[in-house]
């Protein structure tokens, strides 16, 4: 795709876009389930539905830099700005998804990172796009956000004798 094209996509789509996808009461449903899923482990799970790519990162894009790295360090970015990283276990979990490219990123903080093995992930991102392929925003995001639980109940689970402490805000970001 021509890269002023490209520029002009995903600046043609907004906020509005991801409200379209995920309207306010997925969000909010979605939020209870994230609150739900932490409640039986000490990880964090942030949703991040973004409907294009500031064309600063667009324009970065070429033969030596692929859309696909640019869309990583854009999902990387957004963990970093929603301070997944900075959870007490290092085992927060970002789900992001960029509506312009139907792109999914999944990034997991350093420990369990070292739990899952990318095939894991992978199998995770390739069930969503299906869902997401039907349209099914709101059944592919709480499938995944089942299954990223489950790895996180397997290796980090809540403990019996205390409550965790909820580190970051459980509501979906769309923008």
């Amino acid at each position: 795709m021509n890269k002023f094209v490209r520029i002009l996509k995903h600046q043609w789509l907004d906020r509005s876009d991801t409200l379209h996808a995920v309207p306010d009461d997925v969000a909010n449903r979605l939020a209870r389930r994230v609150t739900a899923s932490e409640a039986r482990h000490t990880g964090e799970v942030r949703i991040c539905v973004e409907a294009g790519l500031p064309w600063t990162n667009l324009w970065t894009v070429s033969a030596e830099h692929p859309l696909g790295k640019v869309v990583r360090e854009r999902a990387l970015d957004w963990f970093g700005r929603l301070r997944v990283w900075d959870t007490e276990n290092n085992n927060g979990v970002l789900i992001y998804l960029l509506l312009a490219e139907h792109a999914i990123e999944f990034v997991a903080d350093r420990a369990l990172a070292r739990c899952v093995e990318p095939a894991q992930w992978q199998a995770i991102v390739n069930r969503l796009a299906l869902q997401l392929q039907n349209g099914a925003f709101e059944d592919g995001l709480t499938q995944a956000l089942e299954e990223v639980s489950a790895l996180l109940v397997e290796h980090f689970p809540a403990p019996q004798d205390k409550f965790a402490a909820n580190e970051l805000p459980d509501c979906v970001v769309r923008c």
